[in-house]
């Protein structure tokens, strides 16, 4: 028995057990390897209507999109009408931001791997048709700059909304129809939504959320995010075997399974190459390439890219070096203790790649000097405030604000030492220790970012 039938053979007896260790209503999982895919799905769609998981559902891939949003964009570089060092205006004059020198100087490439500094959280409704993300590029005249392009990493949505859009004007066509006719139609893709009015045609997963964090996963009151994101993931949902089909793309030297070239084989390989180097987060990979994330773990590298939507979230990792690929694809409960039990075992047996665990608090890596940490710090997702109490110890509120406001109360954690000035929350959503990097120097020693894959600028002094 080959190892890729062992693996068929383990999920087949595992997987519906690991979703109820999880309470994960539904999941479907694919793994490639050897060039051949299995898959396999447990669970339910939808716990309101009791519709089952199948192999063939489509879920929500969330900011896994942004691989093909880059894509898409290579495909233009491929073609010799888009250069990715040049400046963003290039393609669009009209692209605007609070600091207009900042916004002069962002280039394509900076989008791509979320260096571009300005504040990336922006999801304004700005409708359904076909001209929603043009629309909400028109709003970024207000949006503020973090720090200088190119200066570091912070994860940008709307970036990507940009260079959604510079995609739609090269190509004379809206976002949703760039997907379908170069990527969906060369590729072959059988099941694949653009959105709601797509996935309506498949058997289609719904988010689920806990109204407390002991509670049962329950149907989410919308089925997706604002329209204005899709370049960024708010939108496309597709099956994991579907999802796969365009990993081996980019695999197999940028061709498609019939042979077509969606890709040239230098700019695939130039997708997995390091463009800006992480803070120490845990979670995330330890650099970024053009729309992919790069892991350093054992074993590898590995690319990949994970999703979050309103209660569904993808995982997608890549072991180029083994051909070996596996996507899971899931709606509520807590994905990531799923997703480790799944990917350990998968790019263990097949890749004999370690998958790290999630963050733990570290008492030997408790922080030395509490005060570089303290202050207030802000963006217009939040407002944070690190504090100490007469113990010595660290604590963490944040506040949400703006859209977010309504979607979330203030919430005060326990930062405790993890590595380095990478400390986590005592507790959290999901059973997640989440990772805040204290980075940079605002002149007096106190760090300037509060970094949890996104910067959050200091502003006490």
């Amino acid at each position: 028995m080959s190892k890729l039938s062992e693996i068929d053979t383990w999920l087949a007896e595992n997987l519906p057990g690991l979703l109820t260790k999880h309470q994960v209503p539904g999941a479907a999982v694919a793994v490639f390897a050897n060039g051949e895919v299995i898959d396999h799905a447990a669970g339910l769609l939808n716990t309101g209507t009791g519709v089952e998981s199948t192999v063939d559902s489509v879920f929500q891939i969330g900011s896994i999109t942004k691989v093909w949003t880059t894509t898409l964009a290579m495909q233009l570089v491929d073609e010799g009408v888009l250069e990715l060092d040049k400046p963003v205006r290039e393609y669009l004059p009209e692209f605007v931001l609070s600091d207009d020198d900042a916004a002069s100087r962002i280039t394509v490439r900076q989008l791509t791997c979320h260096t571009s500094g300005f504040e990336g959280d922006i999801f304004t409704d700005t409708g359904q048709g076909d001209d929603c993300v043009a629309k909400l590029v028109a709003t970024l005249s207000d949006v503020p700059q973090l720090f200088g392009p190119g200066e570091m990493f912070s994860y940008n949505n709307a970036g990507y909304c940009v260079l959604g859009r510079i995609i739609e004007v090269l190509r004379g066509k809206s976002y949703d129809d760039c997907l379908r006719d170069h990527l969906f139609a060369p590729l072959g893709l059988t099941h694949a939504a653009t959105g709601p009015y797509d996935a309506i045609r498949y058997r289609a997963a719904i988010g689920h959320v806990q109204p407390t964090p002991d509670a049962d996963p329950v149907p989410a009151p919308v089925w997706a995010l604002t329209r204005s994101n899709v370049p960024a993931g708010s939108h496309l949902a597709m099956r994991p075997r579907d999802l796969l089909t365009f990993v081996r793309m980019h695999l197999n030297e940028g061709r498609a399974d019939d042979g077509t070239q969606v890709l040239k084989p230098e700019t695939a390989r130039a997708m997995w190459e390091r463009q800006v180097e992480l803070p120490y987060l845990g979670l995330m990979g330890g650099a970024w390439g053009l729309g992919w994330m790069i892991f350093d773990w054992d074993g590898g590298p590995v690319i990949g890219h994970d999703g979050g939507t309103i209660g569904q979230s993808a995982f997608l990792r890549v072991v180029p070096g083994s051909n070996v690929a596996v996507a899971l694809l899931t709606n509520g409960g807590k994905p990531l203790h799923l997703y480790l039990d799944i990917f350990r075992k998968v790019l263990g047996d097949l890749a004999g790649v370690a998958v790290p665990p999630l963050p733990e608090p570290n008492a030997a890596e408790a922080p030395a000097d509490p005060s570089r940490y303290v202050g207030e710090y802000s963006s217009q997702v939040a407002d944070i405030v690190v504090s100490q109490d007469e113990d010595g110890g660290l604590w963490l509120e944040r506040t949400p604000k703006g859209a977010f406001a309504d979607l979330g109360k203030p919430e005060k954690n326990r930062l405790l030492g993890y590595q380095g000035d990478t400390l986590v929350a005592e507790s959290g959503q999901l059973g997640l220790h989440m990772p805040h990097a204290f980075v940079g120097d605002d002149g007096n020693g106190r760090a300037l970012f509060v970094h949890t894959g996104r910067a959050d600028r200091r502003v006490s002094r």
